[in-house]
């Protein structure tokens, strides 16, 4: 197992148990807010692997929503959003008190756009409160419940993102490199 790079003001390293850690801290904090909800909509990709927990978790039916903006400079640029037009759910329609689940909000721009979208194409959602691991300081909306407050908007490198650059025909030696083979 690598060791990762210290942490900095302008980057935020995230080993696979720390983001494990995270995510049950947030359910913690919904937990003692004792507010009850209905279904959880993640929204993917970042979203989903914290969705995914916390479904299991409180054991509700986990909705997802594909959304992407960070297509632009190798994913780390923010450009134009796009919302898919169909929500994927185990069970019924989204209703009732939803919790939104992303990993971070990071402009509030994504979390703007899906408010409005779902108040338009889901009137039975009651009550749609946000859950995230990490909220930046420049952003212009304020989850519900957040772990981490990042004041200086750090870059956040997940456990996740060897994947981002790894491609099929690098699979066998990416599995070999540590094994000793």
């Amino acid at each position: 197992m690598s060791s990762l790079p210290p942490s900095t003001d302008k980057d935020l390293w995230i080993s696979w148990d720390e983001y494990h850690r995270l995510i049950e801290r947030l359910a913690l904090l919904v937990h003692r807010s004792g507010w009850k909800f209905d279904q959880i909509l993640c929204l993917a990709r970042g979203g989903v692997r914290v969705g995914d927990i916390l479904s299991r978790i409180y054991d509700v039916p986990l909705g997802i929503l594909a959304t992407s903006s960070y297509r632009e400079a190798a994913g780390t640029k923010q450009g134009a959003l796009d919302i898919a037009q169909f929500i994927t759910i185990t069970r019924g329609s989204l209703s009732g008190r939803v919790l939104l689940v992303d990993d971070m909000v990071d402009t509030g721009l994504t979390f703007n756009k899906v408010r409005e979208h779902l108040a338009r194409q889901f009137p039975a959602i009651t009550e749609l409160r946000s859950a995230v691991l990490w909220w930046k300081g420049h952003s212009h909306v304020e989850p519900d419940f957040y772990v981490d407050k990042l004041p200086t908007n750090p870059w956040i490198h997940q456990p996740f993102e060897d994947y981002d650059s790894l491609r099929p025909h690098q699979l066998e030696a990416w599995t070999r490199k540590g094994s000793g083979d």
